[in-house]
């Protein structure tokens, strides 16, 4: 409840207030793990949830306590879309926390809904959508923007898009930890992760890699406080991988924070080179800091830049040059379902950024020297209509094949990243070289 208020009043990140919670209260680990799948649930599912309402309540949504209506999302979200919560303990809940938080008439009101729902609930017979367009019901049925529902359809067919729609509101997402292999390997790792009770398993097809559920606190591990993972989900790895990094190489992170792909770097360069790792916020290079001396990275480098602003200490200096702009992060929605809800979202304003980052980047890589350009999201504008405008003013610059694991050749130079198809983040991958 305080999750949903604090998002609806200060657009908080939902995952900041629930630590919060978690850290005040002492939470354990089921009880965050319980905690974090209903909150964000509601917000997976808000607009399905608010038709469910309006099919049962005799009061207009937009008349209702904002209060009122995220006890009722909380409820509802727990009667018709979770399996294992009785339907009477979600209905009792949620007129207690009305009778704490509004007033007995309000909790009257809520007990009414909840109990008509619950009851069609029972009787599998909840009321189905109905809607003049396909993008439409999947905009409800999915609770995504209908502007995005029909951007994902230029791109794939209606089944393909509702895949997407499908994996975004998965809420059980494990962590993804990549294991620091200059200091110990993924077998040790698990089984350390495993006596302290955290479910863990080597990733499907990424070496090197870890899924948890149910972990808790990460920084509370012995194996992050040892240095021997860092979190970053499979996407973003691939990213580096892209690159290729080789020891004794000069490589520039552009946009890094929260530092992972500096990481993945100086790993694959086996400590041997230098990697600066720029950002424009000081809080996070302090972060970048710390968990690169957590780690032991010596090689990993930090300076508090603007990479749109021109660095001329360090033009051509670079091997490999890593742009991960700024985007939508409409690849990303299954971890961070608040984004669904960005209100007018200027994606001419953000291809003006990302240009600006590029080719400014671009002006650090070395001859013969390699520029990986990423987002995480699956929008053309964002991403192939960039690098291609890049292209048309930068004819110094060509489009590079690159490998990657499970994928295999990348022949074309750039990739977009369906998390339907890969079970992992939305992204796009570009890889450019810099004539000799």
């Amino acid at each position: 409840m305080k999750a949903l208020t604090d998002f609806r009043r200060r657009k908080t990140f939902p995952s900041a207030t629930l630590e919060s919670i978690s850290n005040e209260h002492e939470l354990s680990a089921q009880e965050s793990s319980l905690t974090k799948i209903i909150t964000y649930g509601v917000l997976q599912n808000m607009a399905l949830c608010d038709f469910y309402i309006s099919h049962y309540s005799t009061v207009d949504l937009k008349k209702i306590q904002p209060q009122v209506l995220d006890i009722l999302r909380l409820s509802v979200y727990q009667i018709a879309l979770m399996s294992k919560i009785p339907f009477s303990a979600a209905v009792d809940e949620g007129v207690k926390l009305a009778t704490k938080k509004a007033n007995p008439r309000a909790a009257k009101y809520v007990n009414a809904v909840l109990r008509k729902i619950s009851q069609d609930a029972m009787n599998d017979c909840l009321p189905h959508i109905n809607c003049e367009t396909d993008f439409e019901l999947l905009s409800i049925k999915y609770s995504h923007p209908e502007w995005l529902v029909r951007e994902l359809a230029s791109k794939l067919n209606l089944d393909e898009v509702e895949e997407v729609l499908r994996f975004n509101n998965n809420h059980r997402i494990p962590v993804i930890a990549q294991v620091n292999v200059l200091t110990t390997d993924t077998d040790t790792v698990i089984e350390s992760l495993i006596a302290e009770c955290v479910q863990a398993k080597k990733h499907k097809w990424l070496g090197d890699c870890i899924e948890l559920t149910e972990s808790g606190r990460i920084d509370h591990l012995t194996v992050f406080q040892r240095g021997y993972i860092y979190i970053q989900d499979v996407a973003a790895r691939l990213v580096v991988i892209a690159a290729n990094p080789k020891p004794g190489d000069y490589v520039i992170d552009g946009c890094a924070a929260p530092g992972g792909k500096s990481f993945a770097a100086a790993i694959m360069m086996r400590n041997d080179g230098y990697v600066l790792s720029c950002d424009v916020r000081e809080e996070k290079i302090r972060q970048i800091d710390l968990n690169a001396e957590r780690m032991g990275l010596q090689i990993v480098d930090t300076r508090l830049c603007d990479s749109s602003v021109l660095d001329t200490q360090i033009i051509e200096k670079a091997d490999i040059v890593i742009a991960d702009v700024p985007c939508s992060g409409f690849g990303v929605i299954r971890k961070k379902p608040d984004i669904r809800y960005k209100q007018n979202v200027d994606i001419e304003e953000l291809r003006n950024i990302q240009k600006n980052i590029l080719f400014n980047l671009s002006r650090y890589v070395k001859p013969g020297g390699t520029l990986v350009y990423s987002t995480c999201t699956m929008i053309d504008r964002e991403n192939c209509d960039v690098i291609n405008e890049f292209l048309s003013e930068n004819n110094d610059f060509s489009l590079l094949a690159f490998d990657l694991p499970n994928i295999g050749e990348v022949s074309t130079g750039m990739i977009t990243l369906w998390p339907h198809i890969y079970d992992i983040d939305g992204f796009f991958i570009c890889k450019l070289k810099r004539s000799a």
